[in-house]
């Protein structure tokens, strides 16, 4: 019944609308699509226009993956849930960023263009708090800011028109990986145990396996819980701190006018600014005007052009090169 309450406030915000729910046939998708199969079907929801749909991903990357999705389909419609199967194609060339990386941009793909065929606005996810604490430890273990403490958002656009929603996600919600297993037991079923989920060569997995029980069993139960509000609270504070660099962006461009070329930030206009904010206006500046993703090591070094100039040469990053000239940051895209 948790799965339950945890989802039915998404359902009822969407009325009339038609939910895609991401399933792989695991435990925490299975908990998902029965919880919305059984909530549409309920008295609260009847006439409201509500539908779901399922979504399979076959990511072809296992011998018997045809076999899986069809089981994963079979599961959806024992519920009299419709359901789509799709097969992708997983690229791990080079700059895809490996298999995990790969298969998740080609599984969001996949995912818009049936919420596209199918006229939904919403996909659900089934992520858990242990996933939210998963993220949460690896972020701290890279040494990342806010913006990748903050983990996994709950919402987000996907594409133009298609939002991804992951109502299990949520500190209210507090749903674990407990009790999505404890939800398929109660119903029968048996999900599918992803060989990848038990594969250390994956650093989640490690995290998973590993360090998470470890930090359980020398501070004591709840560091899962506790990661998963640490990511609530960096999202607070990189949410905040990302509208005052935007407003700081909006403000430069105002001031400069006609005269903005595009490409120049005016020294004078970021080097009183708060060096959090600083550095996102600085990193949005870069982002917004040729695609660059400046790393942290890259965007001190621009810093120091502002606050630390001893005529020193520019920086050279990907995709982008930064110079200090009369007074301004002039930023030059390359390939």
């Amino acid at each position: 019944m948790r799965i339950r309450a945890a989802i039915r406030p998404v359902l009822r915000a969407h009325a009339n609308g038609t939910f895609i729910v991401a399933l792989s046939g695991g435990a925490d998708s299975l908990a998902l699509l029965v919880a919305c199969a059984e909530e549409v079907a309920s008295a609260a929801f009847r006439g409201s226009g509500v539908r779901i749909r399922a979504a399979v991903i076959d990511h072809g990357l296992q011998a018997d993956s045809a076999e899986i999705a069809e089981r994963a389909a079979a599961h959806a419609r024992s519920y009299g849930v419709p359901v789509d199967v799709r097969r992708i194609d997983v690229s791990t060339a080079p700059g895809s960023g490996g298999t995990e990386a790969a298969a998740r941009s080609a599984r969001y793909d996949a995912l818009v263009a049936i919420a596209t065929e199918r006229a939904a606005t919403v996909v659900l996810t089934a992520h858990t708090r242990d996933d939210q604490a998963e993220q949460v430890l690896l972020a701290l273990a890279r040494g990342s800011g806010t913006r990748s403490l903050a983990g996994i958002p709950a919402e987000r656009e996907l594409a133009p028109g298609v939002q991804i929603m992951r109502p299990l996600l949520t500190e209210s919600a507090g749903i674990t990986r407990a009790d999505t297993v404890a939800s398929c037991a109660d119903h029968e079923l048996d999900p599918w145990q992803d060989p990848h989920n038990n594969d250390t060569v994956f650093a989640r997995v490690r995290a998973r396996r590993v360090a998470l029980p470890m930090l359980e069993t020398e501070f004591g139960p709840g560091v899962a819980a506790a990661f998963a509000r640490t990511a609530d609270i960096a999202r607070e504070d990189a949410d905040a701190l990302d509208a005052l660099a935007s407003e700081a962006l909006v403000a430069i461009a105002a001031a400069r006018g006609a005269d903005d070329s595009g490409d120049e930030l005016p020294i004078a206009a970021v080097a009183d600014l708060l060096p959090a904010v600083r550095n996102r206006v600085i990193r949005g500046f870069a982002a917004a005007l040729c695609g660059a993703q400046l790393t942290r090591e890259h965007t001190q070094q621009v810093v120091s052009l502002v606050t630390d100039w001893r005529g020193q040469s520019g920086v050279n990053a990907a995709g982008v090169s930064v110079q200090r000239v009369a007074g301004n940051l002039v930023f030059l895209p390359h390939g």
